[in-house]
């Protein structure tokens, strides 16, 4: 049987509660044709390149399918059909990866960065002002460089 990666986009103001429940939907469209869901993931709300329909994030799900192209097709018009799914595709792949998807190690590594880096000691992220002033010298002047092509 073929093997399918599919990536659908879910409006921002629904919940990721209603993103499990529509992974669900999809899920037993796929069963009822003879098809088989292995790997979900939830990738979250992320903003979007572009705006899609209003919309400026979306929630991103991503599932690893097992099925006949009946199945893909009746699950795909089903997504079109659906008001909260804004954009999907589907892919056929050799062969399903075995661990998480890319997308979620780049989320975990980014996580790990975060914790790791600690809050500064008046609690606040940003980079001190002092130091970007000092760069460009005691009065804030620009550089050699700078002055060349100013």
């Amino acid at each position: 049987m073929p093997l399918y990666e599919t990536v659908f986009l879910v409006r921002q103001d629904v919940s990721g509660q209603a993103v499990d429940e529509l992974v669900d939907q999809y899920k037993a469209v796929l069963e009822e044709h003879g098809g088989s869901v292995g790997r979900t993931e939830n990738w979250g709300l992320k903003t979007l390149a572009y705006r899609i329909e209003k919309n400026r994030k979306a929630h991103f799900a991503l599932m690893d399918i097992t099925a006949p192209a009946a199945a893909i097709h009746e699950m795909e018009r089903q997504m079109r059909l659906n008001e909260d799914v804004l954009r999907h595709m589907t892919v056929r792949v050799e062969e399903h990866e075995d661990g998480p998807s890319v997308m979620k190690q780049k989320r975990d590594r980014d996580d790990r960065r975060r914790r790791d880096r600690g809050p500064r000691e008046d609690g606040d992220d940003r980079p001190e002002r002092g130091d970007r002033d000092r760069d460009r010298g005691e009065r804030g002047e620009r550089g050699e460089r700078d002055r060349e092509f100013a």
